[in-house]
């Protein structure tokens, strides 16, 4: 505790420090931007539409700063895009370069189930659909300040589905369409019947908003092409060589390439980490007895201790039951690289579901099968379940009422699936850092709950995931480079509303981060503000990161050549996503995962409903605190001017002195 204590002056240093690097980065960006673009004039004649921009400029780098390499771009092109008019912020229409208008209709009726009926512009370019209001029922304009605050946009990719649905007793308005969101939103626009305005919204968002329906590419390669000579730091933020170099130092481990090719194993990383006395021939046998040939690898080592923490998917032991023998001298190898401590195998299913994998050739490790392991089970549900609990989560956040809130919010069990997927980890951590047992973690694939399970459990125990690159890291490991299914969990481009393999596998991942932060408000160098902006651009499309399946795809797709990494833009606007309450320790962090001490993660799921929203953005919270510590630094100062007077001024007394 004494130790606590006496870095408090280290935190309000810290948090001077940050408030000064931000106001230094804020000028630097103010001085270096010498353009802004004008809103779109949009002029209507008929049915036919067109739009041009009065002194029309798009976003460009800004010029090198004095000292810093001519080589280097020192502003990312769309830094000013997403500072000024980010999702929740729309005070005016703004186009990226590769940006095109293909929709612009007027008089256009958004039905809002907060503000009332508000008319507008509906904008669709090939990156995002916009909205300006331009007026607002008689009787709620007087509780309106500006109509520029019921702006909105949506990135195309963040698009589920479009509807068009149509009702007869209204004449004026019974044309609607209907767009539902991933995040969460439900949009609906009501159009005149004598107006064209409906068909031409919907054929630009069914052109532009599914490219692989229909085998077009993301606006995301259109984005780049716009900036070939940029080169990109955030594809390289995860080293393999790196990240595992330090796992393998104790010579119980080894890298190997056996998967440079992606044959051996089409969704796992081409460099896998494997025990040191396994041989290339141990490693196929085993693979032959594991669903989608995803063997036990190692993902992260203790710093001190022997215990390890691996992942896989499930033995295809089916209903014979009979484990093979190269996978039990598999297990043996990793019992011997743990010090001849007993392995815990957890599986993140609920036993019954394991059991029902028999019949398809699956299963689980029996204990008496194999020798010095211990079989948990974590009752965590499979994606079908965990996607109906979202839906119904959409339908009590944004319900016009709060009515029966909390009997409402209990019903989704949404929860209850935070705090199971949150007390596995927890679960994990314990047997490593205080059993000192290695864990293999699984479910049925190894791609979905299992890299929840292993992402969790490293960011509670390192504390160098808990930093803004290493938590970048984190996702690119656990996530991306071991295959979780992002295309087709999340449906990036595809007009597949009803698809049974979609689910919010990642955002719960997400959510849990959130629960630690709120727990445990120092120990992490980043704060919210990170986890919405992952979260908006899983979805945007107008970065390479989380597009398709594994890595394997993404490499036959060059996306490190032909798109942006979202870490690139990240990483350009640092300051905006720091936690100013940041302290490091390395010590490993035990949250409480008992429902009592879990909540809605409100600045996210209800941040589009105006009536249940917070008040004060955790980001304005920041910025009043930014604001007091550059108060305390013109009074240190201030203080330092005068103590340097002083010290001067008795100095030449003391000259005068000797002199006389």
């Amino acid at each position: 505790m004494a130790s606590r204590r006496s870095s408090a002056g280290e935190i309000i240093a810290n948090q001077v420090t940050a408030s000064v690097q931000a106001v230094t980065v804020a000028t630097a960006a103010a001085s270096a931007s010498g353009t802004s673009a004008a809103p779109l004039e949009t002029t209507t004649n008929g049915d036919s539409t067109s739009s041009k921009r009065s002194d029309e400029k798009e976003m460009t780098s800004s010029p090198t700063r004095e000292g810093e390499s001519s080589g280097k771009i020192s502003k990312f092109p769309v830094m000013e895009y997403f500072k000024d008019i980010d999702l929740d912020k729309t005070d005016a229409m703004w186009l990226l370069k590769g940006e095109e208008v293909k929709a612009h209709v007027s008089d256009v009726t958004y039905l809002c189930p907060y503000a009332g009926r508000l008319k507008g512009d509906v904008i669709v370019t090939n990156y995002k659909l916009f909205f300006k209001c331009t007026s607002a029922d008689e009787g709620m304009a007087r509780f309106i300040p500006s109509l520029a605050q019921h702006n909105f946009l949506v990135p195309l990719g963040c698009i589920a589905e479009v509807k068009k649905v149509s009702y007869t007793k209204n004449r004026e308005n019974s044309y609607n369409l209907d767009i539902v969101c991933k995040d969460l939103r439900v949009l609906r626009f009501s159009h005149k019947a004598e107006a064209t305005s409906r068909r031409l919204v919907y054929s630009a968002l069914m052109i532009s908003a599914f490219p692989v329906t229909r085998k077009d590419e993301f606006f995301a390669y259109k984005f780049k092409g716009n900036y070939p000579d940029f080169e990109s730091t955030g594809w390289k933020i995860f080293d393999p060589q790196v990240e595992y170099g330090r796992m393998t130092r104790r010579g119980l481990w080894k890298t190997t390439d056996i998967n440079n090719d992606y044959k051996f194993c089409s969704s796992y990383p081409s460099l896998l980490v494997v025990p040191d006395a396994a041989n290339e021939e141990n490693l196929k046998s085993v693979a032959e007895h594991r669903t989608r040939n995803r063997l036990p690898v190692l993902t992260w080592v203790h710093p001190e201790h022997p215990p390890v923490i691996l992942r896989c998917s499930q033995p295809t032991s089916g209903l014979i039951d009979k484990p093979s023998e190269e996978d039990k001298n598999y297990f043996r190898l990793i019992w011997e690289a743990n010090s001849d401590q007993k392995i815990y195998v957890v599986d993140a299913r609920p036993k019954k579901n394991a059991v029902a994998n028999k019949l398809k050739g699956g299963g689980f490790e029996a204990n008496e099968k194999y020798k010095n392991m211990e079989l948990e089970f974590l009752d965590i549900e499979n994606i079908h379940v965990m996607r109906d609990s979202m839906n119904k989560l959409r339908d009590v956040c944004y319900a016009i009422d709060d009515v029966h809130w909390y009997a409402n919010l209990e019903s989704t069990k949404w929860l209850e699936h935070i705090k199971l997927v949150l007390a596995g980890a927890i679960f994990i951590v314990d047997l490593v850092e205080r059993r000192y047992h290695s864990v293999i973690v699984h479910c049925s694939d190894g791609w979905d709950r299992t890299a929840q399970l292993t992402g969790l459990s490293m960011l509670l125990l390192d504390p160098e995931y808990r930093t803004i690159n290493g938590f970048q890291v984190l996702i690119e490991k656990e996530w991306l480079s071991f295959g979780h299914k992002f295309a087709q969990r999340i449906g990036h481009g595809e007009n597949k509303p009803n698809d049974s393999e979609r689910s919010p596998v990642f955002l719960q991942f997400m959510d849990c981060v959130w629960q630690v932060l709120q727990q445990f408000p120092c120990a992490f160098e980043f704060n919210e503000r990170l986890l919405i902006a992952i979260l908006d651009h899983l979805y945007s499309c107008l970065f390479g990161t989380f597009l398709y399946d594994c890595e394997r795809v993404r490499e036959e797709h060059n996306l490190k050549t032909k798109t942006f990494s979202l870490w690139d833009y990240i990483n350009l606007n640092v300051e905006d996503y720091k936690n100013v309450q940041y302290t490091r320790h390395e010590h490993v962090i035990y949250p409480n995962a008992s429902l009592r001490y879990i909540s809605l993660w409100s600045s996210y799921y209800l941040r589009w409903n105006p009536r249940t929203r917070r008040q004060e953005s955790e980001h304005n919270h920041y910025k009043s605190v930014e604001h007091a510590c550059n108060k305390l630094m013109e009074k240190i100062a201030a203080v330092k001017q005068e103590m340097d007077g002083s010290v001067r001024s008795n100095h030449s007394k003391l000259f005068n002195q000797t002199r006389v």
